[in-house]
């Protein structure tokens, strides 16, 4: 026969009271956190879930910290270029006031003066810093300012490229100034236009930046393999003057063409493999225009100089002068687009910041939802669970009390 013994009862009823105690620790504990994880061995999966989650929200806090210093550093560059475009407005309305034909050349030169401090302008915002010890036209960063002004010009020291910021996402930290500062197509884009070597100052013509009509005669007659050095084709256009008038002849590479001892007829315009041109005026001995294709050699700052150049040299025509202030509007202008399409990059810079912003936002969201789900409370089963067991800690009290009176001294006693 099983015997129990009274001290056995009593041992067994101490050690299912602190069972209880224990479990309503635990509930207490889990209600006050919040959380139904607290360490792996609670759920070792859901912890697991959690731990991922948590990677996953802590990845796209820092790719938030490498989108704002993107948006920091494009905000600036935007502000700007659009600092440089007001400038280059206001060096243009002062070429063409320049090419008024009751100017002086005091005048003129007065104009070169303002062109000069736009310059100084220009060159501050080249080198604007970025806040951050480095500079935002510094192309892939440096401790010196990118563009400095040496004896034949501004040149570029800084490194060419651009930083990304570290991120899942392609975002730029910097902009390579170079190609929109100091090497933009030159001429209309394609090709330019200009004096010949042997044009004096005293010209009677001038002609103006040209365009293309026909893209396809234009590329058939001037790419490989119709060309064999692109870069060293050129047009000359010269003029013979006769008792009968005056007619012109357009050499390619020092080849005659189809346009010979044509009539010469002022403002009429030129067409000729694909391209159209137009000269004004009356030609004079030595008078002569070239055309070579475009390249990446037009700078802000190197048509800036020509043109203030241009501007202080006096005794010329007015010719000569209206031929200067045109190639230097066409130079501003190009300058100016490529300018422009940089702002438009940094736009769409910020543009994709946002986008960027709304992804890492619904990503961390769902990442922090994942986690609540793993290791979060249900309060109300959590509130209904602790209930019960306090309940339970009650009633097993209660029957502990009971049961502690039921000694065979209690009874004698009784």
């Amino acid at each position: 026969m099983l015997r129990i013994a009274t001290a056995q009862a009593f041992d067994t009823g101490v050690e299912r009271l602190q069972e209880r105690q224990s479990e309503l620790a635990e509930a207490q504990k889990r209600l006050i956190s919040g959380k139904r994880v607290s360490k792996a061995s609670d759920d070792p999966t859901a912890a697991a879930r959690a731990e991922r989650a948590l990677a996953s929200v802590a990845r796209n806090q820092a790719s938030q910290r490498a989108l704002e210093a993107s948006r920091h550093a494009m905000a600036l560059t935007e502000g700007a270029l659009g600092d440089a475009g007001e400038l280059m407005q206001q060096a243009r309305e002062a070429l063409v006031a320049a090419g008024n034909g009751s100017y002086t050349d005091a005048e003129r030169a007065g104009l070169g003066d303002r062109l000069t401090a736009i310059r100084q302008q220009l060159l501050a915002i080249a080198n604007r810093g970025d806040g951050d010890g480095g500079y935002l036209f510094g192309g892939q960063g440096g401790s010196q300012p990118p563009f400095i002004d040496a004896a034949g010009g501004v040149v570029f020291r800084g490194t060419a490229g651009e930083v990304q910021v570290a991120s899942d996402e392609a975002l730029p930290r910097s902009i390579d100034g170079e190609i929109a500062w100091l090497a933009s197509p030159s001429g209309n884009g394609l090709f330019e236009t200009r004096n010949a070597a042997t044009t004096p100052d005293t010209s009677g013509s001038w002609i103006d930046s040209g365009r293309v009509t026909d893209p396809q005669a234009f590329y058939a007659a001037t790419s490989p393999p119709a060309v064999v050095d692109p870069a060293a084709l050129t047009y000359r256009l010269d003029f013979t003057t006769t008792a009968a008038g005056t007619t012109f002849s357009v050499l390619k590479d020092g080849v005659a063409t189809a346009l010979a001892n044509r009539p010469y007829v002022s403002g009429q315009a030129i067409e000729l493999d694909g391209m159209s041109f137009t000269v004004n005026g009356t030609p004079m001995a030595g008078d002569a225009f070239e055309l070579r294709l475009a390249t990446p050699s037009l700078g802000v700052f190197g048509s800036l100089d020509r043109a203030i150049a241009e501007l202080k040299t006096p005794l010329r025509s007015s010719a000569a002068v209206t031929q200067g202030v045109q190639r230097a509007l066409s130079n501003l202008d190009g300058s100016a687009a490529a300018l422009q399409s940089l702002r438009s990059r940094a736009g769409e810079a910020l543009n994709r910041a946002d986008m960027v912003e709304g992804r890492i936002a619904t990503q961390s969201l769902a990442a922090q939802t994942e986690r609540s789900n793993a290791e979060d409370l249900d309060m109300v089963k959590a509130i209904a669970e602790f209930q019960n067991l306090q309940s339970g800690y009650e009633a097993a009290l209660k029957t502990y009390s009971s049961v502690q009176r039921m000694s065979l001294f209690q009874y004698l006693n009784n």
